[in-house]
C-alpha cells in the first residue's frame, strides 16, 4: 500500500500564543459549499468528537444523549432481514496477536439521534479477515521505528512551503494534547481543553517531561494517517475498512448499542475505558484510568477483540462523508465489502479531507461525545494525531507479515 503525501494546499498556518506561548494556527481557504442542507443537518455543536482538534491547531472553521437500543426504522422493507455470520474456518494458523473475523452479513449504523451521520441502518456484507487483537502498542510501534528509522508526522518540523503565512520560528514539531481546564466550562469552545503542544509525539504523549517507559503496553498515540499506513506497509497489513471495523466490533451481536450488548455497565461493571465525572475538567477515573489504559484491560467482545470501544480512537481506510450511509441504503441492496466514498466532505469544515475514525476513546462521555457505541463514527484530518488516537491493523487471508520481527500481545 503506497504512503500518500499529506496534502495541505487548502490550509495556511498562522500562529497564536497558546501552550507555552507557541501554537500552530491556520486560515482556511474554503471551497464552495457542496450542500447547504447537509451542512445544516450535520454541523451541530458537540456532535463530533473531533471538533476542537483542528481548533487546537488554530484553523479557522465554519460554522448528547444516551444511545439507547437501536432498531430498524418503522416502514423499512428490510427490517426483518436477519444477519448471518459466515461459518468459514480460519484459513491456517493465526498470525501472532491476531484474531480471525469470519465476516458475514450485518446491519450497520445506529438510530442514535445525536449521530445523524451514522443513519440509517443499512445491510452490509464483509469477507473474513484477520484483525489485531488489540490496538498497536508503544512496544510494537517502537519495533517498527527501530527497524525502519521512521519519523512520525508529529516529530517533523512543519515546512514553510506548506504554511506560507506562518512565522518561521514558530514552525515547530508537535501534536495535539487534551489539556483539561481547572473548572467547569461551557462545551462550546474546544480551545478550553485542546492544546497544540510542541515536542508532543508518540514518544512523549503529553509533551516535554513525559515518556512511555512505563507504558509500553499502552496503545501508541499521536498517530497521523500517514504514520499508520507506514506501519501497515512494513508489517504486511492494512487498515480496516469502516465496515470491517464495525462488523468486528459487534462481535456477532445484532444491532446492539455497544460491543457487549445494550447496557452500558452491565451489573455495574465498566466494559471500556471512557470518561467518568464532569467533562472536560473532572475525570474521576472510576474505571481505573484517566488516560489510556494498557491494551486488554477490559473484557473482550464476542470475537475475542479488546478495546473496540473506548481507550483510543482508531483509523480506518474510508474517506469521511456524513451522507455515505444514505447513499448505500438508497440502493436497496446489500453493500458488498464497501470501502467508503470516493472522496471526503465534512460540511463543518469544507475543503478539509478526513478519514473515518472508529471506537471512541478515554475522553468519550454521554455529556459531549458518546461515539463509543457500536455504530458511532468519528473523523479526522490526515495530518493530525492526538493523545487519544491510535490504530490497529487487519490482514488478508493468506498474506504474510512481520510476525517474527515485533512483539504482539498474546
Amino acid at each position: 500500500m503506497p504512503i500518500p503525501r499529506v496534502s495541505k494546499t487548502n490550509w495556511a498556518l498562522l500562529i497564536a500564543g497558546t501552550f507555552a506561548g507557541i501554537a500552530l494556527g491556520g486560515l482556511s481557504i474554503y471551497h464552495q459549499r457542496q450542500s447547504a442542507k447537509v451542512a445544516e443537518v450535520y454541523s451541530a455543536e458537540g456532535e463530533h468528537c473531533d471538533r476542537g482538534i483542528g481548533a487546537a491547531k488554530g484553523y479557522t472553521r465554519s460554522a448528547s444523549a444516551s444511545a439507547g437500543a437501536p432498531v430498524p426504522a418503522n416502514g423499512d422493507p428490510h427490517s426483518n432481514w436477519i444477519p448471518k455470520t459466515n461459518d468459514s474456518k480460519p484459513p491456517g494458523s493465526a498470525p501472532a496477536g491476531m484474531i480471525w473475523i469470519p465476516g458475514g452479513e450485518f446491519w450497520m449504523g445506529t438510530t442514535a439521534e445525536q449521530m445523524p451521520d451514522a443513519h440509517p441502518w443499512h445491510r452490509v456484507y464483509v469477507d473474513g479477515f484477520w484483525m489485531d487483537k488489540t490496538e498497536v502498542t508503544n512496544e510494537q510501534f517502537a519495533e517498527f521505528v527501530k527497524a525502519t528509522g521512521y519519523i512520525t508526522v508529529a516529530e517533523r518540523k512543519p515546512r514553510k512551503e506548506d504554511y506560507p503565512q506562518a512565522i518561521p520560528e514558530k514552525l515547530v514539531a508537535g501534536s495535539v494534547v487534551f489539556s483539561p481546564p481547572s473548572h467547569p466550562v461551557k462545551l462550546d469552545n474546544q480551545y478550553q481543553w485542546w492544546d497544540y503542544v510542541p515536542a508532543a509525539n508518540w514518544r512523549r504523549p503529553k509533551g516535554p517531561g513525559s515518556d512511555i517507559e512505563s507504558r509500553m503496553n499502552h496503545p501508541v498515540v499521536h498517530i497521523a494517517y500517514e504514520d499508520a499506513l507506514a506501519y501497515c506497509k512494513w508489517a504486511g497489513d492494512r487498515l480496516p475498512t469502516e465496515a470491517e471495523f464495525e462488523f468486528a466490533s459487534r462481535g456477532g451481536l445484532d444491532r446492539k448499542s455497544y460491543a457487549w450488548g445494550d447496557e452500558f455497565m452491565p451489573g455495574g461493571k465498566h466494559m471500556a475505558n471512557t470518561f467518568q465525572g464532569h467533562f472536560p475538567e473532572t475525570n474521576t477515573g472510576d474505571d481505573g484510568y484517566v488516560g489510556t489504559a494498557p491494551v486488554g484491560s477490559f473484557p473482550a467482545n464476542g470475537y475475542g477483540l479488546f478495546d473496540m470501544a473506548g481507550n483510543v480512537w482508531e483509523w480506518t481506510s474510508d474517506w469521511y462523508r456524513p451522507d455515505y450511509y444514505q447513499t448505500l441504503a438508497a440502493t436497496g441492496q446489500i453493500a458488498i465489502n464497501p470501502k467508503g466514498p470516493a472522496d471526503s466532505f465534512d460540511p463543518a469544515e469544507p475543503g478539509t479531507k478526513k478519514r473515518v475514525q472508529r471506537g471512541g476513546s478515554f475522553l468519550c462521555t454521554d455529556q459531549y461525545c458518546s461515539r463509543y457505541i457500536a455504530g458511532g463514527r468519528g473523523k479526522g484530518e490526515l495530518d493530525t494525531g492526538t493523545n487519544h488516537l491510535g490504530f490497529r491493523t487487519v490482514r488478508e487471508p493468506g498474506a504474510t507479515g512481520q510476525d517474527n520481527r515485533f512483539a504482539r500481545n498474546e
